[in-house]
């Protein structure tokens, strides 16, 4: 599992500025409003070689301002989980009280802790750093989350204190993990599939704040579970539980092969549940839809099929996930779970020959040829799978750019025409032929 990197600091000191620059995307909202960052977000860096997450946190503050007992509990969260912390102060502005409230947090914390003095965007700002040193928080890195300066030596100092090796889980098996939004019953497919109460199960939203793991063998063969919290929809509700869960599962999800993807048939299909999977989709893990509660809801002859069509409406781009209708109550069809998330492993881990792919391509741009875009016509000289989890097939073009995102999807549908890889996303690279 990736290193967790925290950025914590009192309100405008430039925390998604500085975000921004480590990730390279502005994924942050930046404006000029004090605590504009009231949740927090998530990306992926890599330095050295070295990937690890990253996480924005909302400003902390001594006023009592709307949401601030909230961003301060979810800050809190943040440090809890985080391997490294740089806590970001405002070097204009130099040390105030929030700056002080911010620093007892991370004595208390015990974790490394880089203190990056931002705003630092040239060299006669440079004494500024000075006074910080009167936080006990080690030698200040003078950073300019706006100019790139010092993040060189601000991202050295993280890979220095994360941890030498990524943390994993040791088992020998399929590793998966259940999530979804609050309340869609989890916890209850969770204890149904393992015949104990090892989870809390209670109907009310978010008892579960813990990513509970579990070790066991089926069958013969190893499984590897994470019960995870429900999620939330981001920037909605400001609730510390939530937070936490949001943050448990995504870790959840980061270390799991499969993803199995819970739905309330009693409630039905909502934007929280868009959210949710997304997640699991951004991370390109194998994905199997669960539609658990089945019992609960009247039905019919078309019944099944008309939830289908729905779930194939409102999640377009999961058309390879397959759907499993339960129950954790009833217990119907729960012996099915575990023959497609064997199905799904084994399509995330598939290997296709590089001959019989070729021949694919050569046969899909001979029935279709690549549109013009751009200013060009991509052509696909070559292809070959170069990893798996997920499937990742290199295409050696004459020009990535001028290639139409539309056409990957057809070379992706005509792949999946050719094997059944079911439940598997399919990451489709683009190289320029040398």
């Amino acid at each position: 599992m990736l290193g967790l990197v925290a950025i914590v600091g009192s309100p405008s000191v430039g925390k998604s500025t500085l975000f921004n620059r480590i990730i390279g995307e502005r994924k942050s909202i930046i404006e000029e409003v004090r605590g504009v960052t009231r949740d927090r977000i998530y990306g992926e860096a890599c330095w050295l070689t070295r990937y690890f997450k990253v996480v924005d946190t909302g400003g902390i503050e001594l006023e009592n301002r709307p949401f601030q007992e909230e961003i301060r509990m979810q800050a809190q969260i943040a440090i809890d989980e985080a391997d490294v912390i740089i806590f970001v102060v405002d070097g204009k502005l130099g040390i105030n009280d929030d700056d002080k409230l911010v620093a007892s947090m991370l004595f208390k914390s015990k974790k490394p802790v880089i203190l990056a003095v931002n705003k630092i965007d040239n060299k006669e700002m440079m004494d500024n750093i000075y006074e910080f040193y009167s936080l006990g928080l080690g030698d200040p890195i003078a950073v300019s989350g706006v100019h790139g300066i010092g993040t060189g030596d601000l991202l050295d100092k993280v890979i220095e204190y994360l941890p030498k090796e990524d943390k994993q889980a040791e088992y020998d098996g399929i590793s998966f993990a259940m999530i979804g939004r609050p309340n869609v019953g989890k916890s209850s497919l969770y204890n149904a599939i393992l015949s104990e109460d090892r989870s809390i199960v209670s109907p009310i939203e978010g008892t579960t704040r813990d990513a509970i793991d579990t070790h066991f063998t089926r069958n013969g063969k190893d499984y590897f579970m994470v019960d995870t919290a429900g999620l939330k929809k981001r920037g909605k509700i400001y609730e510390a539980i939530d937070k936490y869960a949001a943050l448990r599962s995504l870790r959840a999800i980061d270390k799991s092969d499969v993803v199995v993807f819970v739905i309330d048939a009693s409630v039905g299909i909502t934007e929280q549940d868009k959210h949710v999977v997304g997640y699991a989709m951004d991370s390109k893990k194998a994905i199997i839809i669960l539609v658990n509660k089945y019992d609960l809801i009247k039905k019919d002859n078309d019944t099944m099929n008309d939830f289908t069509k729905k779930i194939r409406t409102e999640f377009k781009f999961l058309d390879y996930a397959p759907i499993l209708y339960t129950s954790a109550v009833t217990k119907v069809r729960l012996s099915q779970i575990f023959t497609l998330i064997d199905k799904v492993y084994e399509s995330y881990t598939f290997r296709i020959q590089t001959s019989v792919l070729n021949k694919i391509i050569e046969d899909a741009q001979a029935m279709n040829e690549t549109p013009s875009f751009n200013g060009g016509r991509a052509r696909i000289y070559y292809a070959q799978q170069v990893g798996n989890k997920p499937i990742t097939i290199a295409l050696f073009v004459n020009e990535p750019t001028w290639m139409h995102f539309s056409y990957l999807r057809y070379i992706e549908n005509k792949i999946r025409d050719s094997f059944e890889l079911v439940g598997s996303p399919i990451n489709l690279v683009l190289r320029k032929r040398k």
